[in-house]
């Protein structure tokens, strides 16, 4: 790169925006100060958008008292932190604003209403009669629950139909039973092993 080139003598540089603020800055607002207002600090309620121009010592005072919500009761900063949640912006309860009321005049109807055949929009949700109940909380643990399906039995079986239940497997499945077959082996240690999760759980 050639730095003695003609063509840098054309590049033209815009001043800083800090540099220039600084010229425009002039003197501090504070009364009997004459040094630079280098430092903004806002007006207050009602002037939003605007400041003042302070020293660093001024605008520091400035800044210890300053409260925008000075001279507001109780109520009224209530209310103000109530409308900063929507931005203090206007607004209308669904279907009454004058475009939805001119489109239901249009249409001839006495009220303006939309489709919703899941009583949604009415506050309902799904009627109570679609709702689905919620799954009842299991009582036993994953371990038990396993057992009892090994079981094929339900959660809520009393011990004695479990163990009546597990002498009936055991017979069906034990070799001595089947002819001396043991292909059943695993599944009689299954069963075996379930009933007694269960029985160490208290459940069998």
């Amino acid at each position: 790169m050639n730095l003695n080139s003609r063509l840098f003598d054309r590049i033209r540089v815009k001043p800083r925006a800090e540099a220039a603020s600084k010229k425009e800055t002039g003197g501090c607002d504070r009364v009997g100060c004459n040094a630079a207002g280098e430092f903004r600090a806002p007006k207050g309620r009602h002037h939003e958008g605007e400041y003042w121009k302070f020293c660093l010592e001024h605008v520091r005072e400035y800044n210890s008292t300053y409260n925008y919500f000075a001279g507001m009761d109780d109520d009224a900063v209530a209310k103000y932190q109530k409308e900063d949640l929507i931005g203090h912006r206007p607004t209308w309860s669904m279907g009454v604003n004058s475009a939805t009321r001119e489109a239901a005049a249009k249409a001839g109807a006495a009220e303006f209403s939309a489709s919703d055949p899941f009583d949604i929009l009415r506050g309902g949700g799904f009627r109570a009669e679609q709702r689905r109940a919620p799954e009842p909380e299991s009582r036993i643990g994953p371990l038990a629950r396993k057992a009892f399906e090994t079981l094929d039995l339900p959660e809520t079986t009393e011990k004695v139909e479990v163990k009546a239940r597990f002498k009936i497997l055991v017979k069906r499945f034990h070799p001595d039973m089947n002819g001396g077959d043991r292909s059943y082996e695993d599944k009689l240690r299954e069963i075996i092993n379930a009933y007694n999760t269960l029985k160490s759980s208290g459940l069998a």
